[in-house]
């Protein structure tokens, strides 16, 4: 099976490279930090930079393992969805669900490792310009030298290659069950999610205004609440449609085609989710926590910049990662369905009606997306603001938050109408066949 595996990866190269990117940036931020371990572990290095470095990449690496994960998972399912045909066939053949299991194991762990030994260059690059950052600001000597060792090296590869291996069984375990999958656990993990990042929020009313780690219990509530909403995403679109004023023909069509695939974008609408969240609620806390400081006329703190880099870098990586997610399942997504779209034309749509219906989608996705993302950043905001200010709401405004839903509608608008425009260049009959 591993060379059947190698050959398939020889053979269509194209469909790997999303699962190719994710691993290569995946591995690439997770070095890139861990390497200020081995910096930080170097003899000479005082306490006060030994620290920065270790925070930073404790926070910036756990943040990435778990966004490598998502990026690697999104994926990888999408790939197996597209290979019902070829799983029908094998099985026809007389393969069992554990050999082709070993076979797209196999291919996705070589894509991994590839990508995992190209993002060493890019990775020692980054480290070293990351510790410049640091020093630029005062947060670390200038004596401290950069050192890429065997933390960073290790950990990059076997993190990515951990989270591969696990998204690819998984995928291809649900993927291979004879029987539909019920979603109990699924369902279970949601609620568990929303219990406990409803309690981690509400927890925050037990710290202090002047606490150093305010900041962490509605950050990691409103984390939990966001991946309670994403595991629920199905329900949560299902319920959306019916309330939406969809008309047309295009509207029609969307919200038929979004009823029948609202289990399949849970793929798309969970990184969505998780960005709005995320990004909604670190800048507008760090924005808080900025405008007390500057108030109170006190210079900021070692630890209060170490917070702050930390925020903004973590919402970077939250950015790269989130749009990576979207723009990998939505054009694989996307990509196949050409033979849907010819179908529609040789009904009689047009190239016009079909763009509009896979614009309406978008809109629909992003609008769900966006909302429950809001909606979880805006519980961890909201008591971090009472008890930092005491006052309920911010008062940054909408502007940050206006920004944020500016990313998401372009990488999934952008994205969607990017690939069926090209994919409508295809005759309709010519589309049909291919995909037959």
């Amino acid at each position: 099976m591993f060379v059947l595996a190698m050959r398939s990866i020889r053979q269509r190269p194209g469909r790997f490279m999303a699962t190719l990117l994710s691993a290569f940036l995946g591995a690439a931020i997770i070095m890139t930090f861990n390497s200020m371990h081995d910096t930080a572990g170097q003899r000479g290095v005082d306490s006060v930079s030994a620290e920065t470095l270790s925070t930073t990449a404790a926070v910036v690496g756990g943040y990435g393992t778990l966004l490598v994960f998502f990026a690697v998972a999104s994926t990888v399912t999408v790939n197996i969805r597209q290979r019902t045909a070829e799983m029908e066939l094998l099985r026809c053949s007389g393969a069992t669900p554990g050999q082709f299991r070993r076979m797209v194991v196999g291919e996705s762990v070589a894509v991994a490792l590839i990508g995992a030994v190209v993002a060493i260059g890019p990775a020692m690059l980054g480290g070293r310009l990351l510790l410049e950052m640091f020093q630029d600001t005062g947060q670390v000597a200038d004596s401290v030298s950069y050192s890429f060792g065997p933390v960073a090296l290790l950990t990059g590869i076997d993190i990515t290659l951990l989270a591969t291996v696990g998204a690819a069984f998984l995928a291809v375990r649900r993927a291979t069950r004879r029987r539909p999958p019920r979603g109990g656990a699924r369902t279970l993990l949601a609620y568990a999610a929303l219990v406990l990042g409803a309690l981690g929020v509400c927890s925050t009313f037990a710290f202090s205004a002047t606490d150093a780690a305010l900041m962490a219990p509605p950050v990691y509530g409103a984390v939990l609440l966001s991946a309670g909403f994403a595991l629920l995403t199905p329900r949560l679109l299902s319920g959306m449609l019916g309330r939406l004023p969809l008309a047309g023909a295009s509207g029609w069509v969307a919200v038929r085609t979004l009823r029948e695939r609202a289990s399949q974008l849970s793929g798309v609408l969970m990184p969505l989710t998780l960005f709005t969240c995320l990004a909604t609620a670190t800048l507008y806390m760090q924005a808080v926590e900025n405008d007390v400081i500057d108030a109170s006329g006190v210079p900021k703190s070692v630890d209060a910049k170490n917070l702050e880099t930390l925020n903004l870098t973590v919402v970077g990586i939250i950015v790269v990662f989130a749009c990576i997610m979207l723009v990998n399942s939505l054009y694989a997504a996307t990509t196949y369905r050409r033979r849907e779209f010819g179908q529609q034309r040789l009904a009689g749509a047009t190239p016009g009606q079909v763009l509009g219906a896979v614009g309406v989608e978008g809109l629909v996705l992003t609008a769900t997306g966006v909302s429950f993302g809001s909606v979880a950043g805006l519980a961890g905001i909201l008591p971090f603001t009472m008890v930092r200010t005491d006052s309920v709401w911010p008062e940054q405004g909408l502007g940050m938050w206006l920004g944020i839903v500016a990313v998401a509608a372009v990488a999934t608008l952008g994205t969607s109408l990017g690939t069926a425009r090209r994919t409508l260049r295809t005759p309709a009959v010519e589309a049909v066949a291919l995909a037959a």
